[in-house]
């Protein structure tokens, strides 16, 4: 029961970390736009990425341990539940969203790291517009977790 519980904490404290950072990447990507030449907004941009990594990380860890450890409930609870399936589709859709700024950004600090300059400015907006969703959609999930929890949708 004491794992169970500290799976669970460690889950929803990656969703909480994971969503902090996203929107605080998010927030160092406007800055960027604003003022592309700043060392410091890039270093915070880069430190938020890097939590978010590691939220996602954790969130995904947590989560299979959650589903396939028989710590709460069956694996079968979660794979015959609708909001499950929806749930897993919304942090997959997050992750495939994802693809493009990481690709960005690891480039953006090979360059920096050779001294060259990193932000291709053309690509901010693409940058801001993916963040702004993935944030919305790390929104959306907790609710459906919730009903999910609840075995609404079973078949």
């Amino acid at each position: 029961m004491l794992l169970a519980a500290f799976v669970a904490a460690l889950h929803y404290l990656a969703l909480a970390v994971g969503f902090g950072s996203v929107f605080a990447r998010g927030l160092r990507l406007r800055d960027l736009r604003r003022a592309s030449s700043n060392d410091e907004v890039l270093a915070r941009l880069f430190r938020a990425d890097s939590a978010w990594g590691i939220a996602a990380l954790l969130w995904l860890g947590t989560g299979l341990v959650r589903v396939f450890g028989g710590l709460e409930r069956s694996s079968a609870f979660y794979l015959r539940n609708g909001f499950f399936l929806l749930k897993m589709g919304l942090f997959v859709t997050v992750l495939a969203l994802e693809i493009v700024p990481m690709v960005t950004f690891i480039r953006w600090r090979i360059a920096r790291a050779s001294g060259g300059a990193p932000v291709a400015e053309a690509k901010l907006g693409v940058l801001i517009r993916l963040n702004d969703l993935e944030v919305t959609l790390i929104v959306l999930i907790p609710f459906v977790a919730s009903l999910m929890a609840r075995g609404v949708w079973l078949f």
